[in-house]
């Protein structure tokens, strides 16, 4: 009588396990939807860069194809010892720096004003983000012809309205130039990860400095800006991985000239004006390898920002 009753329940369990999918299949088809991308994004970015990691180890000039040969590390050799080279390196730090410290500095004073209640934040918000929306060849183009221009220049047209002189300034400072261009476009990045800090800030704290008789300058001192410390790091190393690649504006507004051809320029210099393949794809490699180890200390500190929010919460 009992193995009677018991036969017919175990057989339909004995189905279910049968049938019930692995889990390796359940987790192909939850990551199959992600493929497509997956394989775009190996076709466009790693092919055409396992293809110049290639061509950076030979001896390629385009204008002598036949004349190609294998060099091994002689390009990057010639890169790293190569003055031309050398001081775009020196150029890309110099402007790198120089960027991206200045827009932190403005992007920090605009996220403190925009932290406070005012009338139309919205709208000077909107405009402040607005520089950043725009195409930076479009943002190069206004600054050199709208603003540098000597003789219709919004700038000298300001100076000559109050009897000052008329420098033509690519020409006279070539390097802020392109600095003043670059940090009026990332000024508005800068500003929406520090206003996003501030959002983020314990209010009941700040509440009790303030009973406690604390200064604006002592909160902004001991309780902001050690708040605000990784998201200053995050704005930094984020924007020295876009500014290190940078070529519009030295393209647009100097050509490379006048001392500001930086690395990418250099790079595009070496393709298509001395079509030396070799030598700009070693240069190119290794512009890669400062991004990725500039990239791979913003993911650790973006990690810690989620911890620190995982945390809180």
């Amino acid at each position: 009588m009992t193995a009677t009753t018991t036969a017919p329940v175990a057989a339909p369990e004995i189905r279910a396990a049968g049938h019930r999918p692995s889990a390796r299949l359940r987790a192909w088809a939850t990551r199959a939807p992600l493929l497509p991308a997956l394989i775009f994004m190996i076709v466009v970015t790693q092919l055409p860069f396992v293809a110049t990691l290639v061509i950076s180890f030979f001896d390629w000039n385009a204008l002598y194809p036949k004349a190609r040969r294998f060099a091994g590390l002689d390009n990057y050799r010639q890169v790293l010892t190569d003055p031309d080279l050398r001081h775009s390196v020196g150029t890309t730090v110099l402007l790198t720096a120089a960027v991206v410290l200045a827009s932190l500095a403005l992007g920090l004073l605009l996220a403190l004003l925009l932290d406070r209640r005012f009338r139309g934040r919205g709208v000077v918000r909107t405009l402040l983000i607005a520089p950043f929306l725009v195409v930076p060849v479009a943002a190069a183009l206004l600054w050199k012809h709208v603003l540098y221009n000597p003789e219709y220049g919004l700038l000298n047209g300001l100076l000559h309205y109050v009897g000052g002189p008329q420098p033509d300034w690519v020409s006279s400072t070539p390097l802020l130039a392109v600095e003043a261009a670059l940090v009026w476009q990332w000024t508005p990045f800068m500003m929406l990860i520090l206003l996003a800090g501030l959002q983020s800030r314990d209010q009941q704290q700040i509440e009790a400095a303030r009973v406690d008789g604390a200064s604006d300058w002592q909160i902004f001192r001991h309780l902001t800006l050690p708040h605000l410390r990784r998201y200053l790091e995050l704005g930094a190393l984020l924007g020295s991985i876009y500014i290190v690649q940078n070529f519009d504006a030295v393209f647009t507004i100097t050509s490379g000239g006048l001392g500001t051809a930086n690395l990418p320029y250099t790079v595009y210099q070496t393709f298509y004006q001395a079509h030396e393949n070799g030598l700009a794809s070693a240069a190119g490699v290794l512009v890669v390898i400062g991004s990725i180890v500039i990239a791979t200390f913003a993911l650790r500190v973006v990690s810690s920002l989620f911890r620190e929010e995982v945390s809180r919460a």
